[in-house]
């Protein structure tokens, strides 16, 4: 018996009217140059005119400046673009991100121990410690150990907290007065907030630039209504 002729699963027959830049569309992160299929664009950035444009003429001004047009925020109505080196661009956004993952700190419980007969230098020594732990953002927790008869000192073990605490008092603050656990004494810092600091003195700033809304004149008073001019 005959058989008909077998359907073609040639891939050349399969891609017919796909879009050939479909799968460079789906890698990028931003569409540019022709890729960019909206009747018109808004242009931003510099050495250039902001406005709304007809997609061909910003891909020719592109075109003229040997860069890129990239589309930057798809979703605003018209779509808005920048000519820039698409190359450069992602490489500035890329260490951008790099330097903010770099300065995100995830915070950590530094501890630090003393002994009821801490020296002087050995309090200064563990002192400066605590001062970069705290700067670095991260807490503090200091303890005193008590071991056998020591435990009965406790009230000078209380004392190198205190002290310790007006030592850092200008990078870290007392969550709490000093507590005993166990044969432990203990009390945590925690960083004192730059940026707090830094918006409390702004905000004094802005407050004294502000200008001052002028007086109302004062009335004349009773005395002086209606009396004579003095002649010289």
């Amino acid at each position: 018996m005959p058989q008909g002729p077998r359907p073609s699963f040639n891939s050349n027959n399969n891609n017919r009217g796909r879009n050939p830049n479909f799968r460079r569309e789906q890698q990028q992160e931003h569409r540019t140059n022709r890729m960019i299929r909206v009747p018109e664009v808004r242009l931003v950035g510099e050495n250039i005119e902001v406005g709304v444009y007809r997609t061909e003429e910003a891909l020719r001004m592109a075109e003229e400046q040997g860069l890129d047009l990239v589309e930057i925020s798809p979703n605003a109505v018209p779509p808005v673009c920048r000519i820039i080196d698409y190359n450069k661009f992602l490489y500035e956004k890329k260490k951008k991100e790099k330097e903010m993952k770099a300065k995100a700190h995830k915070s950590e419980v530094k501890e630090i121990r003393f002994t009821p007969n801490t020296d002087d230098h050995d309090f200064d020594f563990k002192a400066k410690h605590a001062e970069k732990f705290l700067k670095d953002g991260n807490k503090v927790k200091t303890y005193v150990q008590f071991k056998g008869r020591a435990i009965m000192f406790k009230e000078r073990g209380e004392l190198i907290l205190l002290k310790f605490a007006e030592r850092l008092a200008e990078v870290g603050a007392l969550e709490g007065m000093p507590t005993m656990e166990g044969k432990r004494m203990i009390a945590i810092f925690a960083p004192k907030s730059a940026k707090k600091k830094m918006d409390s003195r702004e905000a004094k700033e802005e407050r004294a630039q502000q200008p001052r809304e002028p007086r109302e004149p004062r009335p004349a008073t009773a005395s002086s209504e209606g009396k004579p001019d003095q002649q010289a």
